[in-house]
């Protein structure tokens, strides 16, 4: 197998039609309907394939219409002479902006938009009151910063981000965790001290476009039986809450995305819960998310 491989890599050199022999422009051609991934593994083969791989026409096919609103993100001399593979690779990693409140990144799969919004980049009830809010540095976080809730009576956390969307169906989680996680000798441990209140009423999601879209939801935080929805235990483990999908029909004008959780029921307090970010994601590029974080 390994032999018959390295004939069609190397071509006519043996007297027979190998893999060298196909024109570059027919194998750009081909590589429109790959994946980055795989154009990439495929550049190794030979110089044909490999000058394909790096061809503007390929790789502007990769990227989303509207890619330039990304590039603002970076001053001009950042991507100066770059082709359109360099600006692919560039703009699959995450691009802080807000005051690196948020980030967003193209998927090096698909090459669509995804975006987080951290809990710095949200307007929080009493988050600047240390009885009731504490920020908690960990390697969890895409941000190294989660916002940790002891205890409050009126829970509520707002926020929204304006964005040339390209035409796509996203979805909006929030990812939160119940109970202060740390490493002790080197394991995670989780601390549910403060941890209370969740599962007396549930809290309610939101979100709203300036198009007129609104989807909402609630759910229970903490129940001791399995949550059909969020997996069977809620203590102790990162989960995302769906709040909802919108669609987007074209990048212009921006659009505008407000969302919400909140439960302010003051007739019992809350706490015992952090607060990570807001994900919105193209809604098929869910089953892709690991360990909370999209590659």
């Amino acid at each position: 197998m390994g032999a018959s491989l390295s004939n069609l890599t190397e071509g006519a050199g043996m007297g027979s039609p190998g893999l060298g022999d196909i024109p570059e422009s027919c194998v750009a051609c081909v590589f429109m309907y790959l994946t980055p991934p795989e154009i990439c593994n495929l550049a190794r083969l030979n110089r044909a394939f490999r000058g394909a791989a790096s061809s503007d026409s390929v790789w502007e096919n990769k990227l989303p219409s509207n890619y330039q609103d990304l590039l603002h993100f970076f001053p001009p001399d950042r991507y100066l002479n770059f082709s359109k593979k360099d600006i692919f690779a560039l703009l699959s990693r995450p691009l802080p902006f807000d005051d690196g409140y948020k980030e967003a990144w193209l998927d090096r799969v698909t090459g669509r938009v995804c975006m987080s919004i951290s809990a710095k980049g949200m307007s929080i009830t009493g988050i600047e009151d240390r009885r009731y809010w504490t920020w908690v540095p960990t390697e969890e976080s895409r941000f190294h910063e989660v916002a940790y809730l002891q205890q409050i009576w009126w829970f509520e956390v707002d926020g929204v981000v304006k964005y040339p969307f390209p035409a796509d169906i996203y979805t909006l989680y929030f990812r939160l965790h119940l109970g202060r996680f740390s490493k002790r000798l080197g394991r995670r441990v989780c601390n549910f001290e403060h941890t209370h209140g969740w599962d007396i009423k549930p809290v309610r999601f939101e979100l709203s476009t300036s198009d007129g879209q609104q989807a909402s939801c609630e759910f229970c935080l903490d129940e001791n039986e399995q949550g059909e929805a969020n997996g069977s235990q809620k203590r102790g483990c990162w989960i995302d809450y769906k709040v909802g999908e919108f669609i987007v029909t074209d990048s212009e004008p921006a659009t505008e995305v407000k969302f919400s959780m909140k439960q302010i029921d003051c007739t019992h307090s809350k706490g015992g819960l952090c607060v990570d970010s807001v994900f919105i994601i193209p809604s098929d590029l869910k089953v892709r998310k690991r360990r909370g974080v999209l590659k």
